[in-house]
Formats: structure tokens, C-alpha cells, sequence
């Protein structure tokens, strides 16, 4: 065991921390303070948690030893996976380095048995920062084993946002301004069009487009294989496999519906396994769902639920039926950036089934009500969204509305038989870049 770890240090201290362009997520806020609480950085994998660690890690090397800094991936397959292996780690450590260690960075810790006892107990006992990572919700805010309540903040990583892609994609674009030249103006509408359908994972931003799919498929393969089937301890993968197919071809699932579905082609399985499964799905941070607003809480339990997917891509690339439905590929893209706005959210539907994309809930108070729309130039279309919208937002006693669609920026004064408001439109890549 002591022979592995010293094999593992004796890397990292020779190790060419690689160059990471940098995100909007910025760790340096929580080296200096006061309170010494673990950081989590959690989220779907390959969405560039292990590059937001060597960020910051490169940024402490300008003012430490590298003794000080230590950086584990505990998805090194020489790594047993064994609790021994964390107990041993700093005795190790402080064996063979003259430094006392000051920055613990941990990679996919939680693949370790006992791993939060072991960490707190780190946390109790030592003058050390740690950061840890994770891609499973086990290591979440709601999840988080009790002995480590209290003691850790986490942070959420996402893919690429549209600033963050934009950069990467080396476009320098002044986002203050908001109002592009005509030579600018199609490099940003090109740019968007991209991102809508490649997504915003790292990896496939920056890969030849012609790999691009490929990519995202093997990134697919690797969520059943490791983050669901193996560490669930699926039986049926292959009912698993065909659940996530027709979730992708889904704008929405019931627990009943996807029984239903699995029932008509074959496929014997329970409702609690299914709801089991779903769960599984959403842990890996692949997936995630919003209830329809209700304050009565039966109504949101017994209704469909909307779903939508880490990134674009995925749908893109494995769904059969939304593929070149930019309606759907525009919501599902404001649906994960509300996520990244920490916006509490849900959707609406009436009696007639008239529906609102997004209700945004701000502790009791309806903050705003978005509809997407991608083609306004369907009038009977856009009559049918803004009725909806105006609809909802006299139930709902919300006057904050606003319309995310292709191209059209501007304010409206609507009626529909007695309801008049004033409704805000914005284009996509304007809202994405609006903070």
C-alpha cells in the first residue's frame, strides 16, 4: 500500500501541471478564508472539474512548494479501493516530503469506502485546505453524509457556458455591449448555432468536429457502464439502456408512462426498479427533471415530470426525434443554464394544457415566467405561447414575462380577453450572455 502512494507522489512531484484556460468558477475566493471548510466541486463528469482544480493549483505553485500542494486522482486504477489506502495517504505523505502539507486536492474520492469518515476526520485534526471533486451526487449539498454537515461548501460544475465557450473557441467578443457590428454579429449567431448542437463539455468543444459525436456517445457508454450499472449494481442493463433512450426521446416521464412504454416493447420490470433507475440517472448528474409548480405538494407528485439533459449534445447525438428540433434544443439550453444560476424552477400547465416553460420561484414570491419559442415568425405559434404566458401570469399573479426565441429583441403590450401585460422578447445568445 505505502509503495503505491509513494509511486503516486513521487509522479505528482514531477508532474507538468497542464495548462487549463480559464472558467468562470473561481476557487481562489476560498483559499483565504477564515473558516477552513472542505470545497466540493461536484458534477457530471468531463464537464472540467479536474482542470478547475489544476487552475487553481497552478495559481498556488507561484507562491509554494510543490511539497505544499498534493493532487490525487483516486480513479488511478493502481488505487485499491480500499479505506486503507486514505489512512495511510498522509503518514506517507509526511514521510518522504521535508513540507508540511498546506492543499489537498482530491479527484473522484467517493470511490473509496469510508471516504467522508476518513475526511472528516482529516478535516478535525489537520491545518490542511481540501478540495475534493466528485461526479456523483452522493458527494452533494442533499446528499452529503451527516459527519460532514457543516464542513464542506460545494460548488457546482457545469459544462461550458455560452461566455465560457465563446473563450474557449478563442472569440473575444465584448460582453458589456451586447449590440455587435455587422462583421461580429454572424461570427456570434455562427458560434450559437454551434453550441446548440455540440454542446458545452470541454473535450468536444475543442475536438474536430467530425469526432465530435463520437465523443459524446463513448462519454454516453461510460455513464451506464460506471456511474449507474456498476455502481447501482444494475441487473438489467439492458432495461436500463432502453429507459435512457426514451428519456432522450422524451420532453417529459411519469413513472407509470415509462412502464408502460418498457411493458409494450418487452421489457417486465417493476415501478419501484424504474424509479430506482431514474434516480441512478439523475445521481450521475446526466439527467434532471422539474415538477410542475403546484403548492400543493400531491400535485406535484402525481404529475409528469419535464426532463432535460446535462448538454445538448447528448440529445444530438443518441436521441432519435429531437435531433433537429431547435425548439426543444433552446429550451433544454435555458433549462440547464437556469441550473446554473442556482434559479429555483418549475414548469406550468392548465386545465386546457396550455403550458409554461419555466415558472422561476424566489422563496414564496413568482419571480418571472419564461416562455421559449424558437420561431416567432409562426404567428399562430406565437399566439398560442403568449397566451399561455398570459394566462399563467394572472393565476400565478406574475408581471415579470419574458419570451427567449431566435432573433427578436423588444417589449410588447399584449391582451388576451381582458389580460393585458407587457411582454419582454430576447434573442438566445443575448439572454446566455446576460447575467
Amino acid at each position: 500500500m505505502d509503495k503505491i502512494i509513494k509511486t503516486i507522489l513521487a509522479e505528482w512531484k514531477g508532474k507538468n501541471i497542464p495548462a487549463a484556460i480559464p472558467r468562470e468558477t473561481n476557487l481562489r475566493d476560498y483559499l483565504n478564508m477564515k473558516i477552513n471548510k472542505i470545497i466540493v466541486l461536484n458534477g457530471f463528469r468531463r464537464v472540467g472539474k479536474t482542470y478547475v482544480l489544476y487552475d487553481i493549483i497552478s495559481e498556488i505553485l507561484k507562491t509554494s512548494f510543490r511539497e505544499e500542494v498534493i493532487y490525487i486522482n483516486f480513479e488511478d486504477e493502481r488505487i485499491p479501493l480500499k479505506t486503507e489506502f486514505l489512512s495511510n495517504l498522509l503518514p506517507t505523505i509526511n514521510e518522504i516530503f521535508d513540507k508540511k502539507v498546506k492543499y489537498l486536492f482530491l479527484d473522484e474520492l467517493h470511490n473509496i469506502p469510508n471516504w467522508s469518515k476518513w475526511l472528516r476526520r482529516l478535516h478535525d485534526n489537520e491545518d490542511i485546505r481540501i478540495f475534493v471533486s466528485g461526479s456523483s451526487s452522493r458527494m452533494s449539498e442533499e446528499e452529503i453524509p451527516t459527519e460532514l454537515r457543516g464542513r464542506f461548501l460545494e460548488v457546482k460544475i457545469f459544462p461550458l457556458s455560452f461566455k465560457e465557450f465563446l473563450r474557449f473557441k478563442r472569440l473575444n467578443f465584448d460582453f458589456k455591449i451586447l449590440d455587435y457590428s455587422e462583421k461580429e454579429k454572424p461570427l456570434m449567431l455562427r458560434a450559437l448555432r454551434e453550441f446548440i448542437v455540440y454542446g458545452g463539455m470541454p473535450e468536444i468543444v475543442l475536438i474536430e468536429e467530425n469526432k465530435k459525436f463520437e465523443l459524446a456517445q463513448s462519454y454516453y457508454s461510460t455513464v451506464i457502464k460506471r456511474d449507474v450499472a456498476e455502481r447501482y449494481k444494475v441487473k438489467n442493463e439492458e432495461v436500463l439502456k432502453t429507459l435512457l433512450k426514451l428519456l432522450l426521446d422524451s420532453t417529459e416521464y411519469s413513472i407509470s408512462k415509462s412502464y408502460n412504454n418498457l411493458k409494450s416493447i418487452g421489457y417486465g420490470v417493476s415501478k419501484s426498479t424504474l424509479q430506482k433507475y431514474i434516480s441512478y440517472i439523475e445521481n450521475s448528474y446526466f439527467v434532471f427533471s422539474l415538477p410542475i409548480f403546484s403548492y400543493k405538494i400531491k400535485d406535484r407528485m402525481q404529475y409528469h415530470k419535464k426532463i432535460y439533459f446535462i448538454d445538448n449534445v447528448f440529445i444530438n447525438s443518441i436521441s432519435t426525434k429531437f435531433s433537429d428540433n431547435f425548439g426543444r434544443l433552446y429550451e433544454n439550453l435555458v433549462a440547464v443554464e437556469l441550473k446554473r444560476r442556482k434559479k429555483e424552477c418549475y414548469y406550468w400547465r392548465n386545465t386546457e394544457k396550455e403550458e409554461i416553460d419555466f415558472v422561476i420561484k424566489n422563496e414564496r414570491k413568482i419571480e418571472q415566467l419564461i416562455q421559449v419559442c424558437y420561431d416567432l415568425s409562426d404567428l399562430d405559434a406565437k399566439k398560442r405561447e403568449i397566451r399561455a404566458l398570459l394566462k399563467a401570469s394572472k393565476e400565478l399573479k406574475c408581471k415579470n414575462l419574458l419570451v427567449i426565441n431566435q432573433n427578436y429583441s423588444g417589449e410588447e403590450n399584449l391582451e388576451w380577453f381582458g389580460i393585458r401585460r407587457r411582454v419582454k422578447f430576447i434573442p438566445l445568445w443575448k439572454w446566455l450572455l446576460r447575467v
